[in-house]
């Protein structure tokens, strides 16, 4: 649509000071630490709004914006239309936030002999060495049993059961 990496916005105005907290123009509102700037759609002729919350490099939200009552120029800003932008790069930002924690963290739960047990896969992606973190946690809540594994380990019922069958120990 439209290129909103911090190079778009070649003045620093999209950073936040005390002194200006809130802005409220026509193409660009700051207010409770969400930033919406309206800008040219290079790719076509219409307008682009950008939704960018305080100290990220990278907008949570960039989508078309209406055109204004001349057809050449864009809808100004307003109160309720910021409302909407900020609830809707919300929802993208936590929907984010569940995706990435749905592929990081893995359970399985179990029922052994001794009880009901929840095996746990936590991967932590560290940029030099990721790994992942295999738990067994009894019905309590109280952990069993802690060992590291690749962070390619699979997590299956078959290999959660195989790790307790074999007393939670090291796993290759």
């Amino acid at each position: 649509m439209t290129d909103a990496s911090p190079a778009a916005f070649p003045d620093d105005s999209l950073e936040p000071t005390a002194d200006d907290d809130v802005i409220q123009d026509p193409r660009l509102w700051r207010k409770d630490g969400w930033t919406a700037r309206v800008m040219k759609n290079e790719d076509d002729d219409g307008w682009a709004v950008a939704m960018i919350k305080d100290g990220e490099p990278e907008p949570a939200l960039v989508g078309p914006w209406t055109m204004g009552r001349d057809k050449k120029n864009p809808k100004p800003l307003d109160t309720s239309a910021f409302n909407t932008l900020v609830k809707t790069a919300s929802e993208v930002l936590r929907r984010h936030e569940q995706q990435l924690h749905a592929l990081l963290h893995k359970r399985v739960g179990l029922q052994t002999g001794d009880g009901d047990i929840d095996v746990t896969l936590d991967i932590v992606p560290d940029e030099y060495e990721p790994y992942a973190v295999l738990t067994a946690l009894d019905t309590f809540g109280e952990q069993i049993a802690q060992v590291r594994v690749a962070p390619s380990f699979k997590l299956t019922k078959a290999r959660a059961e195989s790790w307790a069958e074999g007393g939670f120990g090291r796993i290759e």
